[in-house]
């Protein structure tokens, strides 16, 4: 299957589901594909045949795009260098959860949530460790009990009880030991994620090769850069509003960016603006307003900026 199906399978499953999702990004060098929200869950999502195409590159800037959003970053594929992905597992690559369009079908479809995730050496599955703790208390299982049962060492039934993975065999021995619901569903899009280093967030006196990137930081802003993205940063104001940040150097590309910058916005419910040498008749292209550099150059701050964005914003609240 092309990748342009791939992604319209994966919107399709999402939109039955009833997340609001944006049209694709049609830019190069973009490390997702499209955004998805539905209540309070929002999903960055990157759509690759084969994933072994993801570069580490694209998963650190999602990574940090969910970081700054209060987003999921998810790569939904079809098959990798090891074959066609299962459905009923949770993947990874450089610490991005990986399904395949049936499992998040299953998932948001039919309310069947995976069970099992690779990881080196295996396949395993998540024990719901304050019972497997409750049920060898009450019971009065030993761990050397209980390491027998699953073939395992005592000190792996104490790293289960601390909540490491299970392999699938040892974790169906000790659930139909207990008889007990022990092994737990997981939910690909709240999975723990690893904190992120520091420096991707700029503040202060920190400087930049971007004037206006610069201009935003004296004002007072928080400003996050990124590089494989249809806008150049994201900017955080005091009371944490974050502002999704275009530079529109090249006057030709202008409405398209402006157009994808928009549709993100609206999913994300941020808003947007992009920083332009000028402009001519429009202050807006859809929901993404247009500042000159003359007119940043003159805000005086962070209140007058935001401002002038939101008047020239058409973003649904």
């Amino acid at each position: 299957m092309h990748r342009e199906e791939l992604i319209n399978l994966s919107r399709g499953i999402l939109v039955q589901a009833g997340y609001h999702v944006s049209q694709p990004i049609n830019m190069r060098s973009i490390s997702f594909d499209i955004v998805a929200r539905k209540d309070g869950q929002l999903l960055i999502i990157k759509v690759l045949s084969n994933v072994d195409a993801f570069s580490r590159e694209n998963a650190e800037e999602m990574k940090v795009l969910a970081e700054a959003l209060s987003a999921s970053p998810i790569l939904i594929g079809e098959r990798s260098s090891s074959g066609a992905l299962e459905p009923g597992i949770v993947y990874s690559r450089f610490s991005v959860p990986i399904i395949s369009n049936e499992t998040l079908a299953d998932h948001l479809l039919e309310e069947v949530p995976p069970f099992i995730f690779a990881a080196p050496g295996g396949l395993y599955v998540r024990l719901d460790k304050e019972l497997l703790r409750k049920l060898r208390d009450t019971k009065g299982i030993s761990l050397g009990t209980l390491a027998e049962i699953a073939g395992v060492s005592r000190r792996t039934i104490q790293m289960y009880e601390t909540g490491m993975g299970a392999m699938i065999d040892a974790a169906l021995r000790l659930e139909e030991f207990l008889q007990a619901p022990i092994i737990e569903p997981m939910n690909p899009f709240d999975l723990p994620r690893e904190p992120l280093g520091e420096g991707h967030e700029l503040s202060g006196e920190r400087r930049t090769e971007s004037p206006i990137f610069n201009i935003l930081l004296d004002l007072g802003y928080r400003v996050t850069p990124v590089n494989r993205s249809p806008f150049e940063a994201l900017t955080k104001n005091s009371t944490k509003m974050i502002i999704l940040t275009g530079l529109g150097n090249d006057e030709a590309k202008l409405k398209q960016k402006a157009i994808a910058v928009s549709d993100i916005s609206k999913i994300s419910g941020q808003h947007s603006v992009i920083f332009v040498e000028r402009y001519k008749d429009n202050q807006f292209i859809e929901s993404t307003a247009l500042v000159s550099k003359e007119e940043l150059s003159k805000i005086g701050g962070q209140e007058e900026l935001l401002e002038l964005v939101l008047n020239r914003s058409r973003i649904d609240d």
